[in-house]
């Protein structure tokens, strides 16, 4: 993950002692100058301080035909986007909509989850 991002997680262990992240969902996304240019492990690697924080991870299931279909970007793990060595390709549509996707499988957790402390509150 890009070291910016990584040095921001590690600041957030006043939160991780807290527990103030436990049951909050979560996703992550990225974008690569290259095709294997470590989309899926860069998302793994986001992952693993999310799931530290007892977080519920949201990724793009095989429901999503675009996930089989995309020529550039898009894992299980979470979308992402082959900007090219320039960084100068836009974002394709089946890209976009795995983005979408993502986004919506997202909120639809947070809701639920949401729902489900509701119910749980006396």
């Amino acid at each position: 993950m890009a070291a910016p991002l990584k040095y921001f997680l590690d600041t957030t262990s006043s939160l991780w002692m807290n527990g103030a992240l436990i049951d909050k969902p979560a996703s992550a996304f990225t974008s690569t100058s290259s095709l294997h240019g470590g989309q899926e492990s860069t998302l793994l690697t986001m992952l693993v301080p999310l799931l530290h924080h007892g977080m519920v991870y949201a990724g793009i299931p095989y429901s999503e035909t675009e996930l089989l279909n995309t020529q550039h970007g898009g894992t299980p793990c979470g979308a992402s986007h082959v900007a090219g060595a320039r960084s100068d390709r836009p974002v394709d549509e089946r890209e976009r909509a795995l983005c979408k996707a993502q986004g919506k499988r997202l909120a639809k957790l947070a809701l639920a989850m949401h729902k489900m402390r509701l119910e749980e509150t006396p």
